[in-house]
C-alpha cells in the first residue's frame, strides 16, 4: 500500500486538476452561448439564400457561372475546418479521421497522384497535415481570433478563384454540425462546383412565380458566389460551436472524473493511516508486554 506521504500528494494534484477542469467548463460554457447564437441567427438566411439559388437555377436553361462547371475531379481540395486548441474530446480527430476517410474511399487516385490539397481551418487540422506532407494551402489559424463574415470570406474567395483558375476541379468540406452541447454531427458536402437541384425540389418549386430584376441571370450570376460564402461561413460558425459544446462535455466529464478518483484516493488514504496507527498501536502494545514480561 502507498505510504500517506504519497497518496497525500496525489489527491493534492487530482484536486488541482479538478479545479481547473472546472474552470474550463464555466469558460467553454460562455462561449458557447455566444457561439450558439450566431449560428442560430445564420441559419435560418442560410437556408433560404439556399432555397432562393435553387429555385431560380432551376428554371434557367442556361447558366454560364464558372461556379457550376462541373469536371472530371482531377484535381482535388479538401477544407477541413477543425479547432485551434485541443481538450476537447474527440472533436478534432473525428473530423480529421471523416476526411482521411472521404479522400481514401473518393479520392484515392488523385492522392496517388499527389492531386489532393487541404485548405486548414484550425490549427489542428492544419498541424497534422503538415507532419503528414500534404500540400496544405495557406494559414487560416487566425480566423478564431476575430471570427466574422469578412474574415471567412477572405478564405472563401481564394478558394473560389483556385477554382474558377484551374487549380482544382472539386471542393468537398468536412466540419462538425451543431445540434446541443453534447452531440454534433460530422458532415461532408461538396462546396465547388455549386451541387445542382434535385429533380423533387424542382418539382416543388415549379409553380414559384417571382418578379425578376434586373434578370434572373445576373441575379443567380451574384447569388452564387454570395451563397458559397455563407455556406462555407456558416460550416465555421457551427464548428465553432460543436467545438465548445464538446470541451464543455469533456470538461464536465474529467471534473467528475477527478471527482471520483478523489473519492477512491481518500479511503485509500484513510486505509494507510488506519494501517499506520495499527501498527503503531501494536508495537506499542508489544513493547509493554515485553517490558511486563521481563519484570
Amino acid at each position: 500500500m502507498a505510504n500517506l506521504k504519497e497518496v497525500r500528494n496525489r489527491i493534492k494534484s487530482v484536486s488541482s486538476t479538478q479545479q481547473i477542469t472546472k474552470a474550463m467548463k464555466m469558460v467553454s460554457a460562455a462561449k458557447l452561448k455566444r457561439a450558439t447564437n450566431a449560428i442560430i441567427q445564420l441559419r435560418p438566411y442560410a437556408s433560404k439564400l439556399k432555397d432562393l439559388l435553387a429555385n431560380l437555377s432551376a428554371s434557367l436553361e442556361d447558366n454560364t457561372s464558372p461556379y457550376l462547371q462541373e469536371r472530371e475531379p482531377v484535381r482535388v481540395l479538401v477544407v477541413v475546418v477543425s479547432s485551434n486548441r485541443g481538450l476537447a474530446g474527440a472533436f478534432n480527430a473525428n473530423v480529421i479521421k471523416t476526411a482521411n476517410n472521404l479522400i481514401a474511399e473518393k479520392y484515392s487516385k488523385q492522392l496517388a497522384a499527389g492531386n489532393v490539397s487541404i485548405v486548414a481551418i484550425g490549427k489542428k487540422s492544419q498541424e497534422f497535415y503538415q507532419r503528414r506532407k500534404y500540400n496544405v494551402i495557406g494559414n487560416n489559424n487566425d480566423l478564431y481570433l476575430d471570427l466574422n463574415f469578412e474574415n471567412a470570406s477572405k478564405i472563401t474567395e481564394s478558394i473560389m478563384q483556385g477554382f474558377v483558375n484551374g487549380d482544382y476541379d472539386r471542393v468537398e468540406l468536412v466540419y462538425n454540425h451543431f445540434r446541443n452541447a453534447a452531440v454534433q454531427y460530422l458532415i461532408t458536402e461538396q462546396l465547388l462546383p455549386v451541387p445542382k437541384p434535385e429533380k423533387k425540389e424542382e418539382a416543388k418549386t415549379a409553380n414559384v412565380d417571382y418578379i425578376l430584376e434586373p434578370s434572373q441571370q445576373e441575379i443567380v450570376e451574384q447569388l452564387i458566389p454570395k451563397n458559397i460564402k455563407i455556406q462555407l461561413y456558416r460550416a465555421v460558425l457551427d464548428s465553432n460551436a460543436s467545438e465548445h459544446g464538446a470541451r464543455m462535455t469533456a470538461m464536465d466529464k474529467a471534473t467528475e472524473n477527478a471527482g471520483e478518483l478523489l473519492k477512491s484516493l481518500k479511503l485509500s488514504y484513510n486505509q494507510a493511516r488506519q494501517a499506520a496507527i495499527t501498527t503503531e498501536l501494536t508495537e506499542i502494545v508489544s513493547g509493554a508486554a515485553a517490558l511486563s514480561g521481563g519484570n
